[in-house]
């Protein structure tokens, strides 16, 4: 997972990195990273005509590094002072914007770059908060932005996220400890939790959904929660969906009112329909163990109905069920808002989008930017829910159980053709388990 620092974080981690290892030597590190992500642009340094905007603190001395760097590999490089930039810059093939990055914390208006000129960012686009990702003044739009020592929420969240085009990270083993961060591909090989001594309850999940209006909802669950390894599945639908459609042979349907006390974890809402909640409050209203709740479920109500402070609940909702459940708009801080619902919820919140943001109650996140417009198809929310209830079956917390499931699920999506629907995430998810 790569880590995301806030600002404060951030800066307390540079200061250590310098008293380890000493300013000139971290400076140099991070200006020879900018340097070869520059070259990676051009493709030849030789004869290229390169831009460095730089400012008085670190992100300027950053510039000055890499600008001697691609200077002594045959590069024409022109340094530019911001107290001296001009309103635009012209005829060059690359600009590397290093002029405030992290330091900025007030108005900056950067020069227009003209034509076919490449933008690389230190850091970040100078002209945005570091926090909330909200522009503070004109900053300059970036082909490619190099986040140092660890991501920053603007990377991901708020308006400047648009302008940092596409990420990559340098570590330069300048962050020791976090708990927030960015879901990687790696962070796949945790997914498997498996003993010697499992049998079927070890894994085993009971679902709440689908009805005889909806019954395939209650199938990409299942068929979700199966390639993601629940080992047992008992469905509870509003009618009985099995008359409507083909469930899985391993799905066992149960009426009980009562929640199997054998299940490791709860899916509850896909498909029920919307004047279900008093259906799901009685069968949600003793169940100890996680509670993954999804669609139908999002209501305001059933969630108060159960305030303990020990409920290890997920809420699953997309822009509008988020709406329905803060009562308020969705701010261009989609982080905060996240977390400030988490914390008022006491629940883990997982809002979905191209970037899926997910907070605990404790205000830790975990960022995923694995999604495809694949996945902008009816019924694959359904599919997640099953994905994230499998994975806390298998062990997980389940803050990473949500992180690991959307991540997988957002892969899955990638692997199919662009008009796959949702019925085809669950044979593709089960591909990239094998394959680890």
């Amino acid at each position: 997972m790569i880590p995301i620092l806030s600002a404060s974080k951030m800066r307390e981690a540079d200061a250590l990195a310098v008293q380890a290892r000493g300013s000139d030597a971290l400076v140099e590190a991070a200006g020879t990273a900018v340097a070869l992500e520059a070259q990676s642009m051009l493709g030849s340094c030789y004869g290229a005509r390169v831009a460095v905007l730089v400012g008085p603190g670190l992100n300027g001395a950053d510039g000055r590094v890499a600008a001697a760097w691609l200077r002594s590999r045959g590069a024409k490089v022109d340094v530019i002072e911001t107290t001296h930039q001009p309103t635009e810059l012209r005829g060059f093939n690359l600009v590397i914007d290093a002029a405030f990055g992290l330091g900025c914390s007030r108005p900056y208006g950067a020069p227009i770059v003209s034509g076919e000129t490449l933008v690389l960012a230190v850091d970040l686009p100078s002209g945005v908060d570091v926090d909330s990702g909200e522009l503070l003044g004109h900053p300059m739009p970036a082909d490619v932005t190099v986040a140092l020592g660890a991501m920053k929420p603007a990377h991901v969240d708020g308006p400047a996220a648009a302008l940092c085009g596409q990420l990559r990270f340098a570590g330069l083993d300048i962050v020791q400890h976090f708990d927030d961060g960015l879901v990687e591909d790696r962070d796949l090989d945790a997914l498997i939790q498996r003993d010697t001594s499992d049998h079927k309850w070890t894994h085993a999940i009971q679902v709440l959904a689908g009805s005889s209006l909806m019954p395939g909802a209650a199938d990409l669950v299942v068929r979700g929660a199966l390639a993601a390894g629940a080992s047992m599945i008992r469905l509870t639908s509003r009618g009985d969906v099995a008359e409507l459609i083909d469930l899985p042979a391993e799905v066992v349907r149960s009426d009980d009112p009562v929640v199997e006390k054998r299940s490791r974890c709860v899916v509850a809402g896909p498909g029920l329909g919307t004047d279900s909640i008093d259906w799901l409050r009685e069968r949600l209203a003793d169940v100890s163990v996680p509670v993954v709740l999804d669609a139908d479920g999002l209501d305001r109500s059933l969630i108060r109905h159960d305030t303990e402070s020990e409920r290890r609940w997920v809420l699953t909702p997309h822009e509008g069920e988020f709406v329905r459940l803060t009562g308020e708009p969705l701010p261009s801080n989609r982080l905060e808002a996240v977390r400030s619902l988490a914390r008022a919820t006491g629940c883990v919140v997982l809002l979905k989008g191209a970037t899926t943001l997910i907070a605990d109650r404790d205000g830790r996140f975990r960022v995923v930017r694995s999604g495809t417009p694949t996945l902008a198809t009816a019924g694959s929310g359904d599919v997640l829910s099953g994905v994230i209830g499998a994975t806390i079956a298998r062990g997980h917390d389940p803050l990473d159980a949500a992180a690991l499931g959307a991540h997988l699920h957002g892969r899955a999506g990638a692997a199919l053709p662009v008009y796959a629907s949702a019925s085809d995430i669950p044979a593709a998810i089960a591909d990239i388990i094998a394959a680890l």
